[in-house]
């Protein structure tokens, strides 16, 4: 085997994620292997980097598609530099702090909901403003 290159086990292991994650990572592009004579998968080590890069992006609830594109423009002729990720990542800058100021408006009216998921109390700003859900009928309708 390719010293610069790792099975799916190793890469797995590596990166901290199932074997079954690696596959559907590369199902859905984010990640490519290449095929031995076997058939066997054969990650390259700067696979380790983008599955990191896929996690952490996971965890700031950046959607896949969102990362897909980011990745698609990595260079193919090169291993991606620290400039080439830190632009990626800085261009959902915005994104994470718009979700940073909706998560402390949320936390700032949090004594005004009672919890329950009706969203239909006139005095819910933050889901309901103006009581518009009440014309969705009773209950839950947003969850």
């Amino acid at each position: 085997m390719n010293n610069l290159e790792l099975s799916p086990g190793e890469l797995a292991s590596r990166a901290g994620v199932a074997i079954s994650a690696l596959h559907f990572y590369e199902r859905e592009g984010l990640i490519s292997s290449r095929r031995t004579s076997g058939n066997q998968r054969r990650y390259s080590r700067e696979t380790l980097r983008r599955v990191a890069f896929i996690r952490m992006s996971q965890r700031l609830g950046i959607p896949l598609a969102r990362v897909r594109d980011a990745l698609a423009t990595l260079p193919t002729d090169r291993i991606p530099t620290s400039r080439d990720w830190a632009r990626l990542s800085a261009g959902w800058r915005q994104d994470i702090d718009d979700r940073i100021l909706h998560l402390q408006r949320l936390r700032d009216n949090l004594a005004d909901c009672i919890g329950c998921g009706c969203l239909s109390l006139k005095s819910c700003a933050l889901s309901n403003p103006g009581d518009v859900m009440s014309h969705e009928g009773p209950g839950a309708s947003r969850l």
